[in-house]
């Protein structure tokens, strides 16, 4: 009874420290962890996503009392740095949708749609991008992305503060280059649809362009974003997948 007793206790032991991590992962998940599902469907996710990981990843053992609030508290913050890494994603996609948005002209239509305040093509874009994130089998490569996670960072394994430091500067500047290239079209046809118009004002003070002029960069955002919105969203899922498999990996 007593071996049976402290077998059960590592088991449940086990079981905690992988849900402390997965449980603060899932919070900062695309799709999973937006504010738009209650708190029981989260709590139900991470515990289904515990229950998947914890046969794949070696266990702590027995554990005193002290070393479960210390071990828990590295692993709460490995979960948060490894859902962040995905969180950035999304936060391009939301970024690039508001640097289009403003370049044409439609920042404000339909801005308060989403839980977070964002103008409709941000909307558009992270709602499609977790769509077909999630239509393409992310929870499959979630499970392995936090199977992986432990390879990365073993139970109780914390990054040092200077290595966390790079890697979330680094992050943060990737997120950043991916949003800019994806709202590039938009930016571009602004450049061109501003130019045009202020060349046909010096040619011809007396029309109002800005009112002859507003309905084309207004249909062309549209078109742009009907056209274009396949090809940005597989360039931001090649990004998804390439974090997936390198979470830790130096920016490109």
């Amino acid at each position: 009874m007593e071996l049976l007793s402290d077998r059960l206790s590592a088991e449940v032991t086990h079981l905690l420290m992988v849900f402390l991590r997965v449980g603060a992962a899932v919070s900062l998940f695309p799709g999973f962890g937006n504010r738009t599902l209650s708190a029981r469907v989260k709590l139900a996710i991470a515990l289904v996503f515990s229950l998947i990981v914890t046969p794949a990843t070696p266990g702590p053992g027995i554990l005193s009392f002290a070393q479960i609030l210390s071990i828990g508290g590295a692993e709460i913050l490995t979960g948060l740095v490894f859902g962040l890494a995905l969180r950035l994603l999304v936060l391009a996609l939301h970024t690039a949708g508001s640097i289009a948005a403003q370049s044409t002209s439609l920042s404000q239509i339909l801005g308060g749609m989403a839980a977070e305040p964002m103008p409709a093509m941000g909307h558009v874009l992270v709602l499609s991008g977790i769509t077909l994130a999630i239509v393409l089998g992310m929870h499959v490569r979630v499970a392995e992305y936090l199977i992986q996670s432990y390879i990365l960072l073993p139970t109780g394994s914390a990054i040092a503060p200077q290595d966390l430091a790079s890697w979330g500067t680094g992050q943060v500047a990737r997120m950043f280059a991916l949003a800019l290239p994806l709202a590039a079209p938009f930016v571009i046809a602004s450049l061109v649809y501003n130019l045009a118009l202020g060349a046909i004002n010096r040619a011809m003070p007396q029309l109002m362009v800005a009112f002859v002029g507003a309905p084309f960069i207004t249909f062309g955002g549209l078109f742009l974003l009907f056209a274009g919105a396949p090809l940005l969203l597989m360039l931001w899922h090649d990004a998804l997948l390439q974090t997936l498999a390198d979470p830790l990996g130096a920016p490109p």
